[in-house]
């Protein structure tokens, strides 16, 4: 089990897949989230979660205020772990599951009237990093042009990610083993607090 840290669902606990998943730290996810609500980023988001596992990310950031969240992960005993946190939270008017591979899912193309403003890319950690780039590329034309994010977890031994046009990072962050890359549409400038 883990749990929602804050927001409107503050507290409340969500299952995990019994295996095939590497699930955020509660630390890690805190952190993350801090710095994602230092910079109003989550009110009012869209939010799409690549390789969601549990849903936990997607689900703290609808629990933070998020209007629309995407999940999307391949495994069908995740998928189904992240619908039944859905269904639990009570989230299905703001969250929808999508099982399917985040490859397939970026291939499709995006919704011109509802692009992403967050994202959040959290493969398993031997993605190769090609294909992780792949799925980046893929990535950029599904996010707003002017204000989206685009936070990658890796491990803290992988290098840092190849960046196609028109994401730039914005910062990195370590926790143990676990390395946040945060990134951005290279016009929208974030102040460094």
């Amino acid at each position: 089990m883990a749990r929602i840290i804050a927001g409107s669902h503050g507290g409340r606990t969500i299952a995990v897949p019994a295996k095939g998943t590497r699930p955020t730290t509660d630390r890690v996810r805190e952190a993350l989230f801090g710095r994602l609500d230092h910079h109003d980023l989550l009110d009012g988001a869209h939010v799409l979660d690549l390789y969601a596992g549990s849903g936990a990310l997607g689900l703290e950031a609808a629990s933070r205020g998020a209007e629309r969240v995407v999940l999307v992960e391949a495994a069908r005993t995740a998928a189904q772990v992240c619908r039944d946190n859905v269904a639990s939270l009570g989230l299905r008017d703001v969250v929808t599951v999508v099982d399917r591979k985040a490859e397939s899912y970026l291939a499709h193309p995006a919704a011109p009237s509802a692009p992403f403003t967050l994202a959040f890319v959290d493969p398993p950690y031997d993605l190769g990093e090609s294909e992780l780039a792949a799925v980046l590329e893929a990535l950029v034309d599904h996010l707003s042009s002017d204000d989206a994010v685009v936070v990658v977890e890796r491990s803290s031994r992988s290098p840092e990610p190849v960046l196609p046009p028109g994401l730039a990072l914005w910062e990195t962050r370590k926790y143990g083993e676990t390395a946040l890359h945060l990134l951005e549409v290279p016009a929208h400038d974030h102040p460094q607090a």
